[in-house]
């Protein structure tokens, strides 16, 4: 199995070098792509050394995956010509996720779905995989009707230069800005650029890819997404309303029996999910369960989740190994 990560030398594509390791993933051989400027670079893979290659070279390489985190506009550019030749991509930028041609998945909600054919696979944006891993096993239960959602989003999916800002603003040096404004001691309530109802890109990607990997258009989100000076993850604030009447004791019942979700969730010790718990783990974390009082049949929770690992780099890695298991490639 030849395995391609593009993007190698980033954030997430760094992550996903260090998971494909971790999970023991059945690689014979392992290719480190990326841009021009960093073409030579070296990468460590398995306590081996590797040269990172050119786009042209991998594809010619033709590995059976290529694992993408190198932006929209080389996902737009390169994608169709790996595929063309035969490779399946996982792509972790935003350029195919509302292709009504193109899969967006989440290996715990649908990744049956896939099949042989499926060549470009869209990895979703970190703040929903984390949220819908939590949801959609309460969604097939109680079925939600609506969704408010506002999120803390960590300085690292923003990328090295954000976790730069941050720690030079801690220091007192004055360094290349990420952002607009200062981040450290602040929040900046704009994820993304605004759009013309007046809401950011992060938050419409939130409304409009739940409905895609929940398979359910009737589902009403509206979302506020936020930066906020953190490393581990991203936390969420999540208000649902379901069709159906539930009990707080089986809401918490089917989170504990769901993959991918660890329940934390004991006020009387002080115990709920937070970044720093969350952090270089791959499970979704879901607390401060609670009824909300001003509505029937609506849920407050709290979520949280490393948005490197599965927000970004372990969910693409765990697509290809149900392509791997299934033999679809």
């Amino acid at each position: 199995m030849k395995i391609a990560v593009v993007g190698a030398t980033g954030l997430v594509g760094t992550k996903m070098i260090q998971i494909l390791e971790e999970r023991n993933f059945p690689i014979t051989e392992f290719i480190p792509v990326a841009s021009e400027k960093s073409i030579g670079k070296e990468v460590s893979f398995k306590g081996k050394k590797y040269n990172v290659v050119g786009l042209q070279t991998a594809i010619d390489s033709r590995p059976e995956i290529a694992l993408f985190s190198a932006g929209g506009s080389t996902s737009i550019e390169w994608a169709p010509k790996f595929a063309e030749a035969g490779i399946t991509v996982i792509d972790n930028s935003s350029a195919w996720r509302m292709d009504v041609t193109k899969k967006l998945i989440v290996p715990e909600i649908n990744a049956n779905e896939l099949t042989e054919t499926d060549k470009i696979i869209a990895n979703p944006n970190c703040s929903t995989i984390q949220m819908v891993v939590a949801l959609n096993p309460l969604h097939k239960k109680y079925k939600i009707k609506r969704i408010v959602v506002s999120t803390y989003q960590s300085v690292t999916g923003t990328g090295v230069k954000a976790v730069e800002q941050l720690m030079n603003e801690r220091k007192g040096i004055k360094g290349e800005m990420a952002y607009a404004y200062t981040i450290d001691l602040n929040v900046i309530p704009q994820i993304d650029a605004f759009t013309d109802n007046g809401y950011t890109k992060e938050e419409m990607k939130m409304v409009n890819e739940t409905k895609k990997i929940m398979g359910d258009n009737t589902i009403r989100v509206t979302a506020t997404t936020v930066r906020v000076p953190v490393m581990g993850g991203h936390s969420e604030s999540v208000n649902v309303e379901f069709e159906n009447e539930f009990e707080l004791e089986e809401i918490r019942n089917i989170l504990q029996a769901s993959s991918g979700v660890t329940l934390i969730d004991d006020i009387k010790n002080f115990k709920y999910p937070m970044p720093m718990l969350a952090h270089d783990k791959d499970d979704v974390f879901v607390g401060r369960l609670r009824r909300d009082e001003t509505q029937d049949k609506t849920l407050n929770m709290w979520i949280v989740s490393d948005n490197l690992r599965k927000g970004a780099a372990t969910n693409a890695v765990q697509i290809a190994e149900y392509l791997v298991e299934k033999k679809l490639v």
